[in-house]
């Protein structure tokens, strides 16, 4: 199934990269995604830009990708946020060479997020809007992937810590009566494969009482222990 809701000039720009970036391999566990009868959430390490390109060239399931607001809000916070967080302080390129770098790929980064539909995340009482949106996505059958993983300080082979959004949008779903499935995922970039666990329906992980800190911890915890899968 083709991804439908992105617009048609994208296809061309995605053609245009998949010559240059090669498909990945994506091992299930257990179900596959696109086989659900419901849309599912799918939690990702984020790999610097590599997971969610390659989700977004190879990826068959509808989706949408959540990703902090700055990438959809026009080419002058784009340029900010490359030089001053994502290459400084989580790929801690030197400052200057972040501004240099910055300068001459943030149009084709700006680009390349108009063409994502991305859903915003912000870190302020305007989460909401990205709830609202994904309880949209949601209903047009669109699976969502989001990459909860704290890299302040950089991205790392095993993940830190997870922020809990995801959780709270999950539990929303619950009260609407859609106990929606989480999918933990991992790219390990040594040899390119996507590895996909097998699904658990997110009142499974809320047991009784809603802890949304205690389940960021533990789908951290269970996307970390992908890495080490054999096959």
């Amino acid at each position: 199934m083709k991804n439908r809701h992105r617009p048609k000039w994208f296809s061309f720009v995605k053609g245009i990269l998949r010559i240059f970036v090669r498909r990945p391999r994506f091992i299930y566990l257990g179900k596959h995604i696109e086989k659900s009868d419901e849309p599912s959430i799918i939690l990702s390490n984020h790999v610097g830009a590599s997971a969610p390109v390659l989700y977004e060239l190879y990826f068959d399931a509808p989706f949408r990708f959540w990703g902090t607001y700055e990438m959809n809000s026009g080419i002058i916070e784009v340029y900010k946020y490359l030089s001053k967080i994502y290459l400084y302080k989580k790929k801690h390129f030197p400052r200057f060479l972040s501004k240099l770098i910055a300068f001459f790929i943030c149009p084709f980064v700006n680009i390349f997020y108009k063409g994502l539909n991305l859903i915003s995340t912000y870190k302020d009482h305007r989460f909401r809007q990205t709830l609202t949106e994904s309880l949209k996505t949601m209903e047009n059958n669109q699976n969502l992937i989001i990459f909860p993983e704290d890299s302040s300080d950089g991205y790392h082979v095993k993940l830190k810590s997870f922020f809990s959004g995801f959780a709270v949008f999950a539990n929303l779903m619950l009260k609407t009566g859609k106990d929606v499935l989480i999918f933990c995922s991992y790219y390990r970039k040594k040899d390119r494969t996507f590895i996909i666990d097998k699904p658990i329906p997110f009142s499974a992980l809320c047991g009784k009482n809603f802890d949304r800190e205690k389940i960021s911890s533990e789908m951290c915890k269970k996307v970390n222990s992908l890495y080490d899968v054999k096959f």
